[in-house]
């Protein structure tokens, strides 16, 4: 048995389960029954689990694209950040099961992971790159082109003063119609 920590401010990790059943006993052990039983929830020995979070895969379905693509295509996570483990990830046949950080339904929970699945282990989701460099516009700073701050929205522009005056008067003109 394997105990994995689950903390529930994780947004990124990413776990990677092996599943050692015959093909024909995997979603009878990964789906819920009606009755609420759920042999996956049970052998992960997760307090919480969305079930719409759980994703198993056959591997041979995937056909030549290699297991260590999937996990970069469907969830961003880089090849380099499985680490010493790709090879091993390539290697896998049968099914996996993919838990993402929602799978744990935001819930601190500590994992007691039991025979069928293996934990094989946990990745990172790719980050955000950081931010660009600052931007050095004087109009983002709030400087016109006359070169002073905030000069923007005080009505100092005479075309707004005209916009202004025409629209008040016709206001002035529809209302004047509208009470006689």
């Amino acid at each position: 048995m394997t105990q994995v920590q689950i903390n529930r401010s994780d947004t990124d990790t990413l776990y990677l389960l092996h599943l050692d059943l015959p093909p024909e006993a995997v979603q009878r052990f990964t789906q819920m029954a009606g009755t609420g039983e759920w042999p996956l929830k049970y052998a992960l020995g997760a307090t919480r689990l969305r079930d719409s979070f759980v994703d198993v895969v056959t591997i041979k379905e995937l056909g030549p694209m290699r297991l260590s693509q999937y996990l970069a295509q469907a969830y961003d996570v880089p090849a380099r950040g499985l680490g010493a483990d790709l090879a091993r990830i390539d290697t896998l046949q049968g099914h996996v099961l993919i838990l993402p950080p929602q799978a744990f339904d935001a819930t601190s929970q500590t994992l007691a992971i039991a025979p069928p699945l293996q934990l094989i282990g946990h990745y990172g989701e790719a980050k955000p790159k950081g931010r660009g460099p600052a931007v050095t516009a004087r109009s983002a700073q709030g400087q016109g082109s006359g070169g002073q701050p905030g000069a923007f929205g005080q009505g100092s522009s005479g075309m707004l003063k005209a916009v202004v005056g025409i629209v008040a008067l016709i206001l002035a003109i529809v209302l004047w119609m509208a009470l006689s």
